[in-house]
């Protein structure tokens, strides 16, 4: 495993970006307003040949510890555990003020080697802090600039004493890596999407057996989507499975998503269904299935991602029969592209349904990644035209030549013949419901392509 090097100050001091910077994306979400961040967040990072794990975290703030505040700062103290070294980050051209120094003196209790990062230390106007933050007691401190990448030899040199260089790639891994295939013993990438409240990051923290991620009775506590590798175990192969569990922030109707920062949260969760393989969409049992539920997962199925609906809170849930049953009725109209998504009742408190829900994910990403060869697919072709041939608008006869799988992950497959602009839509439900059904694709979103050869005898354009 990579060592573990994770980032502690105060509110708005440039912890998100001083993380963007040493992992080379933007990941995190950054704002000017405080507070952004409310979950840890891990990354690769690299820095000069160093590579490591960067844990990005909530601000620390002295509040009471059943505050929003003061329970995202427990989730700092808690990332701190098992970290192999800490960034204590310090705004150079605010000064230090009593805060910095009662965080400093929390972590000279660690046993955490700390660096002491003086971060918007660019030009003049940061003297002053940088030359203060001295007095904390931490050592010398390292003059950094997340926003121009100014100071990253010095904290690689600050860094080198607790984290090892890493070798270079055997090439021969690097070859096995590139012939890469689906492998169903891998890591599942499963994404937990929904409405705000509707229990995703509960839901995460039962499969955890912890308190990873920050909840609480306020609606729309997540705004960055993390991802948590985790591993699980199946009772049924009797063997733990690597699960790689995706919290994102709660999805509102768009017409109400005018503040900036949920604007860039829900982006970030729409960026995690396209990472994933398979996302769940829950639901909660008190307020049943609604329109908003039904966008977000067209949303799912347009972006070619297997889908799984769970009803979450049912342990308190009022006539759970009749809602179940009522969600079915109202997921086959209202998800007419694919018939048989997975609904599966969970409850985040209690625990019911985690393994319910984990097995059906395995399944499903299997027919997801699922290829049929071309004898099997068009013996298959076959046949659906002999039981039902396509029709012959105007009289003239469409020909359906072939069928082949291009691709997987979603499926996609291409059709071929003549006249196939003229190929009702219905006809190609009917293809494409007959692959799902008898080739075993389950509830997954396929694509059919329709390619007709072109005419030599066509004028030219």
């Amino acid at each position: 495993m990579r060592p573990q090097v994770i980032i502690i100050g105060r509110p708005n001091v440039g912890k998100s970006t001083i993380f963007n910077r040493l992992v080379g994306k933007k990941l995190a979400l950054v704002d000017d307003q405080p507070g952004v961040t409310r979950d840890r967040r891990l990354g690769d990072a690299t820095l000069l040949g160093l590579e490591f794990t960067i844990v990005d975290t909530a601000g620390w703030e002295d509040e009471d510890e059943a505050t929003l505040p003061g329970r995202m700062r427990q989730q700092t103290e808690a990332a701190l555990v098992g970290a192999d070294v800490a960034l204590f980050v310090v705004d150079a051209r605010a000064g230090i003020t009593p805060l910095y120094e009662e965080i400093a003196r929390h972590l000279r209790t660690s046993t955490v080697p700390i660096v002491l990062m003086a971060n918007k230390a660019e030009g003049r106007a940061g003297d002053p802090g940088l030359y203060e933050a001295f007095s904390l007691g931490l050592g010398e401190p390292v003059a950094f600039s997340a926003e121009h990448g100014q100071g990253l030899a010095d904290l690689f040199s600050a860094l080198l004493p607790y984290i090892s260089e890493t070798p270079e790639e055997d090439e021969g891994e690097a070859e096995a890596q590139e012939d890469y295939e689906y492998d169903p013993k891998s890591v599942l990438k499963l994404a937990i999407v929904g409405r705000p409240n509707a229990g995703k990051s509960t839901l995460i923290n039962k499969m955890l057996g912890e308190n990873r991620l920050l909840t609480g009775p306020e609606a729309g506590i997540t705004r960055d989507s993390i991802a948590i590798d985790w591993s699980w175990f199946d009772p049924a192969a009797d063997e733990y499975r690597p699960v790689r569990l995706i919290d994102t922030a709660g999805m509102r109707k768009k017409a109400l998503v005018v503040d900036k920062l949920e604007v860039m949260s829900v982006a970030d969760a729409r960026r995690a269904i396209d990472f994933a393989e398979v996302v769940v969409l829950l639901l909660d049992a008190t307020r049943g299935l609604e329109h908003q539920d039904l966008k977000i997962a067209s949303m799912v199925l347009e972006e070619g991602r297997a889908l799984i609906i769970a009803i979450n809170k049912w342990d308190v849930a009022e006539d759970p029969g009749g809602l179940f049953h009522g969600v079915r009725a109202a997921l086959e109209d209202g998800l007419a592209q694919v018939r048989g998504v997975p609904l599966i009742s969970v409850s985040a408190r209690t625990g019911k349904g985690i393994d319910v829900l984990l097995a059906a994910a395995f399944e499903i990403r299997d027919a997801w990644s699922k290829r049929v060869t071309t004898s099997a697919l068009n013996r298959w072709f076959d046949d659906a035209l002999t039981a039902n041939p396509p029709p012959a608008p105007g009289g003239r006869r469409i020909k359906l030549r072939y069928i082949t799988q291009a691709k997987t992950r979603p499926p996609g497959f291409v059709l071929f013949g003549t006249r196939l602009d003229q190929l009702p839509e219905s006809y190609r439900r009917y293809l494409v419901n007959g692959i799902r059904r008898e080739l075993g694709f389950d509830a997954v979103p396929i694509r059919l392509t329709l390619r007709s050869p072109k005419n030599p005898f066509a004028p030219k354009t």
